[in-house]
């Protein structure tokens, strides 16, 4: 048996409001709630455990680099251009405060999204081949 970490089994995003982000996480995002307390939600989606965390004022999962610009934590995947394309319509029709469509110099195409708490998050092009071949997607 090999002794190696597997994957990321959950994910904690810190929230202001847990009724108000998890309707966000719902209408926005098409999350499926799995449970809510006054401090906590649980969603499954992007093939992913997140808990939402009741947090003090002003926290958010973003960080700064070197250069002070704020980044974000985490990154989710589509299948390719076009769907980038469409989710990020569908993100503006939902009024999801979107990025642009950015060219960052590599593979693929990427836009940010944030959350009802300032949490940055972003979107790319390019489903990871381990993932296709695991889930049998193709082009």
């Amino acid at each position: 048996m090999t002794k190696r970490l597997l994957r990321v089994g959950t994910i904690y995003i810190p929230v202001l409001n847990v009724d108000l982000s998890s309707e966000w996480y719902l209408e926005k995002l098409g999350a499926e709630l799995t449970y809510k307390d006054k401090d906590k939600a649980i969603f499954n989606f992007a093939n992913q455990s997140i808990f939402l965390v009741k947090s003090k004022d002003n926290q958010s999962s973003n960080f700064y680099d070197t250069h002070g610009e704020e980044r974000f934590s985490l990154t989710f995947e589509v299948n390719g251009l076009d769907a980038l394309k469409t989710i990020h319509k569908d993100f503006i029709e939902k009024q999801v405060r979107v990025g642009d469509i950015e060219d960052r110099g590599h593979t693929g195409r990427n836009f940010v999204f944030y959350d009802l708490d300032g949490n940055k998050f972003d979107v790319w092009s390019e489903l990871s081949p381990q993932f296709k071949e695991q889930y049998l997607i193709s082009e």
